[in-house]
């Protein structure tokens, strides 16, 4: 990796503006095609969003029954991923999907017929010493994983190490773009000491996730109509169900899963994960007005945050526990948090595809608007290297 100074105008095939798991795949992907990769980041630090706050769910298709899309690229991608990334893979434990008797927007007989459509296993269950089955209409043992997200994170950024043709610069933001004779001209601004770069790109790749509309707008392309939500997944223990995951669904439920190769449980929920929802073009949030560092175009890490919102967590515990028997330990550890993005469209269907869009023809700028992690191989599709 090389960490270029100075003033001098430099040439790259590939800007790519994004530290996290979508965007350091890309640049890795393109410089194994002997590319020359620029990507910044404008955290101090790569890889500490939504890349690591989330579920850790390896996605087979199951949560999307009102998606086929997303559910078949989901589940399109799984088998490589799993074979390029075994050793960060939960494969130890059993996972059930639920259906619940009251208030989901599939019932059972759908479920079970949409796994079957995707050839996906799930295998009625009729009796269960965790499980409330008073409140389930059906409960399906299935064949779902985890990955470790902290793992991936440290694995990649080795990767990114040895790849001579990838420039790496963080704590770092694209003040000025515009196109000229068919490139890019950027100027980016170093955080740490105020440095000014110019740089010039064939091609630039937008893999912002919640920071892509200001990036967007920035290069003078459209914006896209998305909504932002403060999120927070929980963080457990229980003996009882340690090596088990559960998702209620479909509707306003929840779902305890192990966090990768931790001891730990995610819990999240749909009603209680989310805290406040942003529909500007950038996340505009309350809490906001409490840390001026934290702005919508320049958004800060949610986890490390003072003004974050207090923790749902009890909330999500008690509505888990509905669906649990009696006496199942279930321990409050700590929470995690960060905004998710995804397309207003989404809330039609609750799917999460991978889109990358063609917004700027010549020279090419590319949005990325980053789904499930095994869908990021889609840039190998999308994204010509040549």
């Amino acid at each position: 990796m090389q960490h270029s100074a100075g003033h001098q105008m430099k040439q790259y095939d590939y800007l790519i503006i994004g530290g996290g798991i979508f965007g350091i795949y890309a640049a890795i992907y393109l410089a194994g095609k002997n590319l020359k990769v620029l990507l910044i980041e404008k955290e101090r630090s790569l890889l500490k969003k939504a890349s690591i706050v989330n579920q850790a769910r390896l996605h087979a298709g199951y949560h999307y029954p009102r998606s086929i899309a997303t559910a078949r690229i989901a589940d399109a991608h799984k088998e490589r991923f799993i074979s390029e990334h075994k050793a960060f893979i939960n494969f130890k434990f059993d996972k059930y999907y639920a259906i619940a008797r009251n208030g989901s927007f599939t019932n059972s007989a759908q479920f079970k017929r949409f796994c079957d459509f995707l050839g996906i296993r799930a295998d009625l269950i009729t009796e269960s010493s965790l499980f409330n089955l008073d409140l389930l209409e059906g409960l399906y043992l299935t064949e779902e994983y985890t990955f470790d997200p902290v793992l991936i994170a440290e694995y990649y950024k080795a990767r990114l190490q040895n790849e001579k043709n990838i420039e790496v610069r963080m704590n770092c933001t694209v003040a000025e773009a515009y196109a000229n004779a068919g490139r890019w001209k950027v100027r980016i601004r170093n955080g740490e000491d105020g440095e000014w770069v110019s740089i010039e790109a064939q091609n630039v790749i937008n893999a912002t996730y919640s920071g892509i509309n200001t990036i967007n707008r920035t290069f003078g392309v459209r914006t896209l109509k998305l909504v932002h939500e403060v999120t927070e997944i929980a963080m457990l223990s229980s003996s009882a169900l340690a090596q088990k995951g559960f998702t209620v669904m479909d509707g306003y439920f929840c779902s305890i899963m192990p966090y990768g190769l931790s001891d730990l449980l995610s819990l999240s929920s749909v009603v209680y994960t989310h805290h406040v929802a942003s529909y500007a073009e950038e996340p505009v949030f309350d809490c906001q007005k409490k840390n001026p560092e934290c702005r919508p175009d320049h958004y800060g890490i949610c986890n490390s945050c003072f003004a974050k919102p207090e923790s749902n967590s009890y909330k999500m515990i008690a509505q888990l526990r509905r669906f649990l028997k009696d006496g199942i330990d279930l321990n409050y550890l700590f929470s995690i948090f960060t905004i998710k993005t995804k397309l207003q469209s989404s809330y039609l269907d609750d799917g999460r595809p991978t889109e990358i869009s063609i917004l700027s023809e010549s020279p090419r700028f590319y949005c990325l608007f980053a789904g499930k992690i095994n869908s990021i191989y889609e840039i190998e599709a999308e994204v010509p290297y040549v």
